[in-house]
């Protein structure tokens, strides 16, 4: 029996694009290969899993299968007839032994459609990864485990965001009848981040000074995706000053984004004697 890729998902045949994304997501990152290294059914059981979300996942495909146009592992359903045509209705002779095939020619010319031929082009096999925030800022490269157990080195672009998908060309299933294989498709989870918020190509974070540093002017040190730079105070800043550091956002080729710094005055000893008696005098 062919599969179907409703139950191989756990899914009704009414869920929603959500509701099928999620139980591929929590499917996947279960049987995921580099979590049982060496289990030939976890791998199986996962390859299976890609092969069903990779045709509910895409509207054209789960609607063709609706519709029986494709089986559940993606392949074109020969067309069916129903009744006969003119005196050939029922069974023909030679069927079943091969002699029927261009009896079945003859007919798919008649109704103006023709069989199928040719290769036919392998599945596209679906991953999900989740990278570090600062990844998706400066761009990085990744080692992945494929579903056959080859490792894959993928280029993460700069810029990248949450529910992108990274399209590797000719990585996926192969082809059963010697076409070309299927791609693989690679959809990013970005962590989010403790210390910087993202504004299209641009970053934002709150720095903490001190209080001389905020009076007299000064450097800190601050930490960007890219590595720790100083960063220049002016003297005479408060509290809600922004001080903008070029080019030190989303590290995209060519035009990177920039780092945006708000100042935050905190006091290193809120109790300290000669600061309470200092502005006790101003007083």
């Amino acid at each position: 029996m062919k599969s179907d890729p409703y139950t191989t998902l756990g899914v009704p045949r009414t869920a929603s694009e959500d509701d099928i994304k999620k139980a591929y997501r929590a499917k996947a990152k279960a049987l995921h290969p580099d979590l049982h290294p060496g289990d030939e059914q976890k791998s199986e059981a996962f390859k299976r899993v890609s092969a069903a979300f990779d045709i509910l996942g895409d509207k054209d495909k789960r609607s063709r299968f609706d519709r029986g146009e494709i089986d559940g592992e993606g392949n074109e359903r020969a067309p069916e007839y129903a009744g006969g045509f003119g005196g050939f209705g029922g069974a023909h002779p030679g069927a079943g032994d091969g002699a029927g095939e261009p009896f079945e020619d003859l007919l798919s010319g008649l109704f103006g459609q023709r069989r199928r031929t040719g290769p036919v082009r392998g599945r596209d096999l679906r991953y999900t990864i989740t990278i570090p925030f600062e990844e998706a800022t400066t761009g990085a490269k990744r080692r992945l485990t494929m579903a056959d157990g080859k490792t894959l080195d993928v280029d993460i672009p700069a810029g990248i965001e949450t529910g992108k998908t990274l399209r590797l060309r000719s990585q996926g299933q192969p082809s059963p009848t010697g076409g070309p294989p299927g791609d693989a498709l690679i959809e990013i989870t970005v962590s989010a981040s403790t210390v910087w918020t993202r504004e299209g190509d641009d970053l934002r974070m709150t720095v903490p000074i001190a209080l001389e540093t905020a009076v007299l002017g000064g450097k800190a040190d601050i930490r960007t995706p890219s590595g720790v730079v100083t960063l220049k105070v002016p003297a005479g800043s408060n509290t809600g000053t922004v001080l903008r550091l070029k080019g030190k956002g989303i590290q995209r080729p060519n035009r990177p984004g920039n780092l945006f710094a708000r100042l935050e005055l905190r006091l290193e000893d809120p109790s300290d004697p000669a600061l309470r008696s200092f502005l006790e005098k101003l007083r």
